[in-house]
């Protein structure tokens, strides 16, 4: 796998989903997310051809190792029967022959070994390329669900929103006027209903409480006085 693809691989990768959807924020979304698809679909499809290229090598490679093991067990029986004849000169030349085949064969299987550890690590790239893509996709579809959810709910709440605003407007006019008049701001402007009733509760407590002590005052009085 060269560094190149490993790079565009590793970048993909480490890209987070939540970069892609503030540059889709940021520009036009369906542009952005198509092209964002499209270049994990590209490093994929360029991680598989160089995953064929390997695995051809690799099946190439076995190939060749099996012929020389076939071609030293056969230079073996010529050997022996060589010997058995007494043709040591033939013999000399398949052991020769042999040597050859024995030198070739470690490095055979040095590269079958690198190119099946090529193989293993392309795959796991694309398993993960694969993964990142069903990521991007589910966060895409999230994001254009929200983007239709919150288009349906401005246009429902589009009636209630100018109730609203005149009902805002009509408010600060009285405001306004009440301001202008009295030179005060209106107390209550901005509290709730509820609150209201229990800040009446509270001048209702206060002024019994003023009432009780003044009567229970006037009763000491006349006590006092007998």
């Amino acid at each position: 796998m060269t560094d190149t693809l490993r790079t565009r691989v590793g970048r993909v990768i480490a890209g987070s989903v939540h970069a892609l959807l503030d540059r889709i924020e940021d520009q036009a979304p369906e542009a952005m997310m198509e092209q964002a698809v499209r270049e994990v679909d590209q490093v994929a499809d360029d991680v598989r051809a160089e995953l064929g290229t390997v695995a051809a090598n690799r099946h190439l490679a076995q190939a060749q190792h099996a012929q020389l093991n076939a071609r030293h067990l056969e230079l073996a029986g010529q050997i022996e029967h060589a010997i058995a004849q007494k043709r040591d000169d033939l013999a000399r030349a398949a052991v020769a022959r042999q040597l050859d085949t024995e030198a070739q064969i470690p490095v055979l299987e040095n590269t079958l070994a690198d190119l099946a550890n090529q193989e293993k690590e392309l795959k796991g790239y694309l398993e993960a390329l694969l993964a990142k893509r069903r990521e991007m996709q589910d966060a895409v579809t999230q994001f254009r669900a929200s983007r239709a959810k919150a288009a349906s709910s401005a246009a429902s709440a589009g009636g209630a929103n100018v109730v609203d605003g005149r009902i805002d407007a009509a408010t600060a006019a009285f405001d306004k006027v009440y301001a202008r008049q009295t030179g005060l701001t209106p107390a209550a402007h901005g509290a709730t209903l509820e609150q209201a009733a229990k800040l009446k509760e509270l001048d209702d407590l206060v002024r019994n409480n003023k009432i009780e002590e003044r009567l229970a005052k006037l009763k000491a009085g006349q006590g006092n006085a007998s």
